[in-house]
């Protein structure tokens, strides 16, 4: 039951966490709330199904630029989920690399707080 609850807690926070992407940035646009919740969504299947697959056939060109070519894949991934979705738009590769990155950077403070605050009650 736990399990559940972070997870659609996390899953809400990422959807707040795209609207706060496309409020701080003009190059990513989000139609709605629900809109934002499919996106986070589809954001994490894309995340989880196809980005270790790009990751592993990208290894060596990851390894020659010391990792950097890692923002260039999750802003493919930030790109692809726009292009497949209505309702999140994205102005070109520039803006969802830095969507990506805005994106990225909400999800690490998310992740952390909640770890902080689900470990404080399991404790």
């Amino acid at each position: 039951m736990l399990v559940c609850m972070k997870l659609i807690l996390r899953w809400g926070l990422l959807a707040c966490a795209l609207v706060l992407v496309a409020h701080l940035y003009p190059g990513v646009q989000v139609t709605s709330f629900g809109a934002a919740l499919v996106a986070a969504l589809v954001l994490g299947l894309l995340n989880t199904l196809v980005r270790p697959v790009l990751i592993l056939l990208t290894l060596p060109v990851t390894l020659l630029t010391l990792g950097l070519f890692l923002f260039v894949i999750n802003a493919l991934m930030f790109w692809a989920a726009a292009s497949v979705l209505q309702g999140l738009h994205v102005n070109g590769f520039w803006a969802a690399l830095v969507g990506s990155l805005l994106y990225s950077l909400c999800a690490l403070v998310i992740d952390m707080a909640m770890e902080a605050l689900f470990s404080r009650r399991e404790g």
